[in-house]
Formats: structure tokens, C-alpha cells, sequence
């Protein structure tokens, strides 16, 4: 009997074959899900469940963002389990739209179940992503309305 992928073994994994997709939804349980909440400032999806979804999210990152990956050294694990990580990584990426370069750092929880990732979190400062993808930077973020969230609420 194969002995299960920890947390932060998947982590590893995961990280390792950014921005590939198909390889990334491979380590996600079938119901697994990737979870950005701060992407709703973006009027973005917030939740990709499920490899298609998983796998398509990457599709339009390399679009935005076609040098995306993470080095193994620019990752640092904060706490593990057998079934949980915190950790943070950086990408240093060039926007496709700009060609801005800009250092993106990901704090993230991984949730691993029987091998597999069910539940990858991750948050990134959207304000210097749109510094990065707008070519007047956040002056062409939308005017914001009277109520702002951070989050999709429920």
C-alpha cells in the first residue's frame, strides 16, 4: 500500500508544475477546489472547483501572466500537519498586457485529504496585480460604490 502525499509534500508538488493546468488538477481531489477570495476586487471568479475549473484557471493566468511559476527557494512553509500547510511564496512574474515585472507574494493554507489537495487558499495583493495588468495601473480599477468588499460575500 502506497503511503499518501503529505500537506506539504503536495505543496511542493503543486508549486512545482505552476501554471501546467492539467498537471496542476491532477493534485486536486476531484472536488478539490482553489480558493483566491481577494479576486472579487477584480470582479473575478473567487472558487475553482473541480480539475476543469482548476485546470482552466491556469489556462487564463498564463494568459495574464505567461513567465508564471514559483522557485523552490522563494517558497517558505510557516506551519504543517500531515493534512494542513501554511506557507508563502513569491512569483516573479511580467505582466502580458505591460510588461511590467512584479513580485507577487501568496500567503496560503493547503488542505490535503487521502493524497490529494481538497483545498488549496491563497491570497495576493490584487492592488499590485493591477499595478502589473493595467497600463494606468490601479487608476483603471472601476470607481468603487458605496459598499466594498474584499471578499465575495455570502
Amino acid at each position: 500500500m502506497s503511503e499518501h502525499k503529505s500537506a506539504t509534500e503536495l505543496l511542493h508538488g503543486v508549486l512545482a508544475v505552476i501554471p501546467d493546468g492539467k498537471k496542476v488538477a491532477e493534485l486536486f481531489a476531484e472536488d478539490g477546489a482553489l480558493e483566491l477570495p481577494y479576486l472579487h476586487s477584480f470582479g473575478m471568479e473567487t472558487r475553482y472547483e473541480g480539475h476543469d475549473a482548476i485546470a482552466a484557471f491556469y489556462v487564463g493566468l498564463t494568459n495574464l501572466y505567461p513567465d508564471f511559476a514559483f522557485k523552490p527557494d522563494d517558497t517558505t512553509v510557516i506551519i504543517e500537519t500531515p493534512e494542513k500547510v501554511a506557507a508563502e511564496y513569491v512569483a516573479h512574474t511580467t505582466s502580458a498586457a505591460t510588461g511590467r515585472r512584479v513580485h507577487l507574494l501568496f500567503p496560503a493554507v493547503l488542505v490535503a485529504e487521502n493524497g490529494k489537495i481538497k483545498l488549496l487558499r491563497e491570497a495576493v495583493n490584487v492592488l499590485a496585480s493591477a499595478q502589473a495588468i493595467f497600463d494606468g495601473g490601479a487608476k483603471d480599477l472601476p470607481d468603487p460604490e458605496a459598499e466594498i468588499h474584499s471578499y465575495k460575500p455570502e
